[in-house]
């Protein structure tokens, strides 16, 4: 691929087919992490007991099991924007995550990123939606990352 630049800008409907497929790996991800972090935290803070809503740790577990979840997600998205700008979903729809200067995503750039689409997501999808009226089809969390999602050609 000689110059990104040229390709058109991903559309909203392309961005929603790729979250869905996205979304199936991360879920599997998600449960699997979830599932060690419950088992290893029932083992720290209760002796391997069931935590029931009644335990002292019952929140902080919970808070650790989500926070895995969410680090992981942040772990699985930015690992695929730094290295080759494409998720597994983002292939699949021929989608390629670039940067507004570079083609090359930082690891900043992609946790920006991150934190942005879920605000996107945390109005109401205004974030998205708002892809619609912008000139370039960014959404908000491109803009505030400074990237942005270009469809590539079909091989």
């Amino acid at each position: 691929m000689s110059d990104t630049r040229n390709y058109p800008p991903a559309t909203l409907i392309k961005r929603l087919l790729v979250i869905v497929y996205d979304l199936l790996l991360l879920i599997a991800v998600a449960f699997t992490l979830g599932v060690a972090m419950s088992i290893l935290t029932t083992f720290i803070l209760n002796s391997g007991n069931a935590i029931t809503e009644e335990h002292p740790y019952y929140l902080l577990n919970q808070f650790l099991v989500l926070l895995t979840i969410f680090i992981a997600g942040l772990i699985f998205y930015g690992w695929f924007w730094t290295h080759g700008g494409q998720t597994l979903g983002m292939k699949t729809w021929r989608l390629k995550l670039i940067a507004n200067n570079t083609d090359k995503v930082s690891w900043e750039m992609a946790i920006k990123r991150y934190f942005a689409a879920l605000l996107s997501w945390s109005v109401f999808g205004l974030g998205f939606i708002w892809s619609l009226i912008d000139n370039k089809k960014r959404c908000w969390h491109d803009i505030l990352s400074e990237s942005q999602l270009i469809q590539l050609d079909k091989k």
